[in-house]
């Protein structure tokens, strides 16, 4: 069984609609919190094309698990009981 500090993937859906509504935003604070000088995150960050549910979007994907209306605020709580910390200083690129 996985633990908290196994790598993990977070897929981004790329789809016009979860863009519009908030992805281009959310990949934004993944990849800067990605990027940052100290990041120990075991994640592999991707995206993939409509998910086919676009009006429960913006969706991600976070360990096989996927999420709808995900914002940038809901994405720090999505994330930090898997190990991470996003805090104020990785919200945008």
């Amino acid at each position: 069984m996985p633990t908290d500090n196994d790598p993990f993937e977070i897929v981004v859906c790329y789809g016009t609609a979860c863009f519009a509504r908030g992805n281009s935003e959310n990949l934004a604070i993944l990849k800067n919190y990605v990027q940052s000088p100290g990041s120990n995150a075991t994640l592999r960050l991707t995206g993939r094309l409509c998910q086919g549910q676009c009006m429960e979007g913006p969706n991600v994907k976070i360990r096989g698990k996927l999420h709808h209306g995900v914002t940038a605020a809901n994405l720090r709580e999505l994330l930090q009981p898997k190990g991470m910390q996003l805090g104020a200083d990785h919200g945008a690129a």
